[in-house]
Formats: structure tokens, C-alpha cells, sequence
């Protein structure tokens, strides 16, 4: 057998590869497609100052919010795959948003490459308590259907507290309406301000002004009860059946970006997710961090998919 010459071999390597001893040797950019201000900017934040310390580089963080996500995330399947950009996806990023809007920019599995799931939060239904004035769920659904004026606000369209509001409407017949914001933080202003009367929020934003008595907290949307707020019961044990939604994100880089990067960035995401600090911080906030491999974290969204757009098509959920 012929060897293949050093400068032949050096030649037919894919273009963006990049040895991964060599990287980072610049500023990073993580992309977050949601607005600063709300839980995941501040995950994304306190990622980044963590994988800074780590890799000696800046990693700076690009608010790139709109369309639920899909413009922040079109920005990172359409980056050169170097290793120099990644992104913070979401459940409505690479779950939702390819069943509830009919055009999408960017194929969520083909134009990127998974790094690592970073934190999973439940849900919960929370009301501002002089807005809508009721003692349990069942006083909310008999609120609704006497005055047909509750709103349900969400983060943005294809957002786990969007499939929420849906699935409330549907196991309950009560005529919520869905109103969907640029982010979790101008929902949240406005939730608190008595502008709109209930949301599905993640428990990392809601669980400051619950404890604050700002919002009333009534269930989580997830089967067993959180251990972040044990006392809360489930949406079954309040007598709303089949409940499943929870709020995750994740890192991931374009498609094509090396192998050995992808597989780098993921341990640094690791090490930076076990830190004391941050642990306590995000646990504190009701943020349970999540590290995984990127074989696991695609895994895992090839399972997300199919269970979100069933829920979307029997719900009617659509972009409003």
C-alpha cells in the first residue's frame, strides 16, 4: 500500500477542522435566541463566565431574540462551523417550533451538531393573585369560563408554558387565551404587573417572585412532584389529567463543526456544570443543570420531537 504524502493528507482535511489541542485560540460567541433579561440569558451568562475560566478565552455572550428562538438559532446553523460559534437552544427551538410553524429557517436535527444539554426545569402554573383571585385550579378553570377574559401569558410561541396554556385549554375546555411575548422576562413583567393573569413559567423564573409572594404557585406540569418545590402537587393531583412539559436547554454548535471541538466543548460544559457555585446557584433558582454527552443530548431531542408534535397537532396549538 502507497502511504499517502504528509502535505497530500494536510490538503484533503475538511476545511473548518481545526486540531482541537489549537482551540479555542479566539473569543467564542454563544448565541442566546431569546431576549437578556429572562432565565435563559441568565443560565447562558453564567455558563459562559465559567467555560471563560476554563478555556482562557472570552466567551461572549450575543442576544439574538424573535420568532420563537428560530432567529438566534437560524444565526448559528447559518456560522461558519470553526467552534467559534455556538448557541443556546431550547424545547421551542429543536422540539416545538418544527411542528407549530409551517416554514421553518433551519432543519432542527441536520444543521446542527448537539454539545451537551445544560439544565431542565419544570413548569408551573402560577397567577398573579389580584389579577385572578382563586384558591386552586379548579377556581381558575371556573374563573375563565365565566368571564372569558383570562389571559395566559408564555415566553414566546413554540415555549413549553405555550404548549401549556394549549393543553389547559384542551384537557379543560376553559377559553384561556395564549399570549406570547419576546422572552420570559417582558411575559413576567407583565404577569406581575396584572396586564395578564396566568402562566406555565419555568420553575427558574417563577420560583424568586413565588417565594416573594408576588405569584401564587397552584401545580407542576410534570408527572411526579419537583423536589425543587415538594409541596406543590402535580396538574393530575389537581385534577387536570396527562400532563408532561418541563423547559430544558442546551449548546449546540453548527453542523459540521469538528468532531473533537464539539466533543472538547462538551466536557468543559461538564466540569462547569459540577462546579459548587453554579450548582447551588442554579438549584437555588429552580434550574437543575443537566450535563450530558452529545450522543446522549441527540438522543434525547430524537425523543423530544415526536412527543412535541403530537401535543401540537392534538392541542391545535398554533402561532398566534
Amino acid at each position: 500500500m502507497l502511504a499517502i504524502p504528509l502535505a497530500l493528507a494536510t490538503v484533503v482535511q475538511p476545511i473548518n477542522a481545526q486540531p482541537v489541542a489549537a482551540w479555542p485560540a479566539k473569543p467564542i460567541r454563544l448565541v442566546v435566541p431569546f431576549p437578556a433579561g429572562g432565565s435563559v440569558d441568565a443560565t447562558s451568562r453564567g455558563l459562559a463566565q465559567k467555560l471563560a475560566e476554563q478555556l482562557g478565552q472570552p466567551v461572549v455572550v450575543d442576544n439574538r431574540p424573535g420568532a420563537g428562538g428560530n432567529i438566534g438559532m437560524d444565526a448559528i446553523a447559518k456560522a461558519a462551523p470553526d467552534g467559534y460559534t455556538i448557541g443556546m437552544g431550547a424545547l421551542s427551538t429543536h422540539a416545538v417550533n418544527p411542528a407549530l410553524y409551517p416554514k421553518m429557517p433551519y432543519d432542527a436535527v441536520k444543521d446542527f451538531a448537539p454539545v451537551s444539554l445544560v439544565v431542565v426545569t419544570p413548569n408551573v402554573l402560577v397567577t398573579n393573585p389580584q389579577a385572578l383571585p382563586a384558591a386552586d385550579v379548579a377556581g381558575i378553570i371556573a374563573t375563565a369560563k365565566a368571564s372569558g377574559k383570562v389571559n395566559c401569558a408564555s415566553g414566546s410561541n413554540g415555549s413549553a408554558g405555550h404548549l401549556a396554556c394549549e393543553l389547559f385549554k384542551l384537557a379543560t375546555g376553559a377559553p384561556v387565551t395564549h399570549v406570547p411575548y419576546k422572552g420570559g422576562g417582558p411575559a413576567m413583567t407583565d404577569l406581575l404587573g396584572g396586564q395578564v393573569q396566568m402562566m406555565f413559567d419555568n420553575m427558574a423564573s417563577a420560583l424568586p417572585q413565588i417565594k416573594a409572594g408576588k405569584l401564587k404557585a397552584f401545580a407542576v406540569t410534570t408527572p411526579k412532584r419537583s423536589a425543587l418545590a415538594p409541596d406543590l402537587p402535580t396538574m393530575a393531583e389537581a385534577g387536570v389529567k396527562d400532563f408532561d412539559v418541563f423547559t430544558w436547554w442546551g449548546v449546540f454548535a453548527p453542523a459540521g463543526t469538528s468532531p473533537e471541538v464539539v466533543k472538547r466543548l462538551s466536557v468543559e460544559i461538564g466540569k462547569a456544570l459540577s462546579a459548587p457555585d453554579l450548582r447551588e446557584k442554579w438549584l437555588a433558582s429552580g434550574a437543575e443543570p443537566a450535563a450530558s454527552t452529545p450522543e446522549e443530548f441527540r438522543t434525547f431531542i430524537g425523543k423530544e420531537l415526536p412527543k412535541y408534535a403530537r401535543i401540537v397537532k392534538e392541542s391545535g396549538a398554533r402561532v398566534d
